[in-house]
């Protein structure tokens, strides 16, 4: 675990990488833990009948995967403050969303870093957006 210092950290730093195998069952599970049971998340058929090729990620998920990352890379000293993030192409089963994350600003006042984070999966970005945690 990371426990990152905000006086090593540099606007231009790159997070590492993480990459996350969307599977059913983690589609399907994180849709039931959000109390999301809209029936695209979850039922095949019903997600065929909307014109989508399969079950896909609910924005809830994709959002936890996004605190996860930033904190995986923080640790403990890191409080996300703000979160702000886009959707784009779905998140289906069969594929990875590999994320990535770079610092774009950094607020001394506070011990703020801000963050841009990027969600890419084989089809094109499932997520971009900016995040602001403060260091501890």
């Amino acid at each position: 675990m990371n426990n990152v210092d905000f006086s090593s950290v540099q606007v231009g730093d790159l997070l590492p990488e993480l990459s996350i195998d969307i599977t059913s069952k983690l589609i399907t599970g994180a849709a039931i833990a959000s109390r999301d049971y809209q029936n695209v998340h979850h039922d095949q058929d019903a997600a065929r009948a909307l014109g989508s090729p399969n079950i896909f990620m609910n924005i809830l998920t994709t959002n936890g995967f996004v605190g996860r990352y930033i904190t995986d890379w923080t640790g403990p000293s890191g409080i996300v403050k703000k979160v702000s993030i886009r959707l784009g192409a779905p998140n289906y089963p069969g594929d990875a969303m590999v994320m990535i994350g770079e610092v774009i600003g950094k607020d001394d006042s506070d011990q703020s870093i801000e963050l841009k984070v990027t969600g890419t999966n084989a089809i094109g970005d499932h997520v971009v957006g900016n995040v602001t945690v403060r260091l501890s």
